[in-house]
């Protein structure tokens, strides 16, 4: 059984149609991308995956459960994570304490209760953090990052539920050829207790990590597939060459 389903995704704003039968299947322990020109649904099947958008037609399916009525919330208690474009880190607060409170909300009452958890989380924090290359900042403001070192700080946040699976929305928008080259190299060992959904539009980054691709063009699935079946297959050439 596949780890997601997504079937028949369809989402009409007024007179707008962002998904028309838009459908993606992701299995356990795999990368998939979602590629396509800006405007063809991407980000907005992400939405109607994770919850923030609720789909006019068509059903999600998640560890064989079907969740298209499920709220943000239990989603994530069902063991999904997401993080969009837009960094939301805490920046006044220290990394160590970004990665703290991401894990207390995995906290029973009682431990929050008696005051418990940091010290009993100390660890996992500090192996998150060395995990994103960012120990050597843990007890610096988040705001002191650059930008590249927020987006590997709310994605070690994302994971600190140890989510079954995460989306990732244009996770290297902004940063420089060098960060985007570590981001890879940080996502390739979650996917061994973690699958991953990730929107990008630098094809270089995604071809490289992703197992499977699917494409959008205007709100439909142009072609889902291995990466070199979508670099081989002629629909998805002429798309971006239209829009190039």
């Amino acid at each position: 059984m596949p780890l997601l389903e997504a079937a028949g995704i369809s989402k009409i704003f007024g007179k707008l149609t962002a998904l028309d039968g838009a459908a993606l299947t992701v299995g356990e322990n795999e990368f998939h991308g979602l590629i396509g020109p800006n405007g063809s649904g991407k980000s907005t099947l992400m939405k109607c995956i994770a919850g923030a958008e609720v789909p006019t037609q068509g059903r999600v399916s998640f560890v064989n459960t079907d969740i298209t009525a499920f709220t943000p919330t239990e989603r994530a208690r069902a063991g999904m994570s997401l993080k969009f474009q837009i960094t939301s880190v805490l920046p006044s607060l220290t990394l160590y304490d970004n990665i703290l409170l991401a894990l207390q909300a995995q906290s029973s009452l009682l431990d929050l209760v008696l005051s418990r958890t940091r010290r009993l989380l100390h660890d996992q924090v500090m192996t998150m953090l060395t995990q994103f290359r960012l120990a050597n900042r843990a007890f610096d403001a988040a705001a002191a990052l650059s930008h590249g070192q927020q987006q590997w700080l709310e994605i070690a946040m994302a994971l600190a539920g140890k989510p079954k699976l995460l989306l990732l929305d244009e996770p290297t928008g902004g940063m420089s050829l060098e960060e985007r080259r570590v981001t890879g190299e940080l996502l390739q060992p979650i996917k061994e207790h973690c699958s991953l959904v990730i929107v990008e539009h630098d094809l270089d980054f995604i071809r490289d990590i992703c197992d499977r691709l699917t494409v959008l063009d205007q709100g439909k699935v142009l072609a889902s597939g291995t990466v070199s079946e979508i670099q081989a297959n002629t629909s998805v050439q002429e798309i971006y060459l239209r829009r190039a």
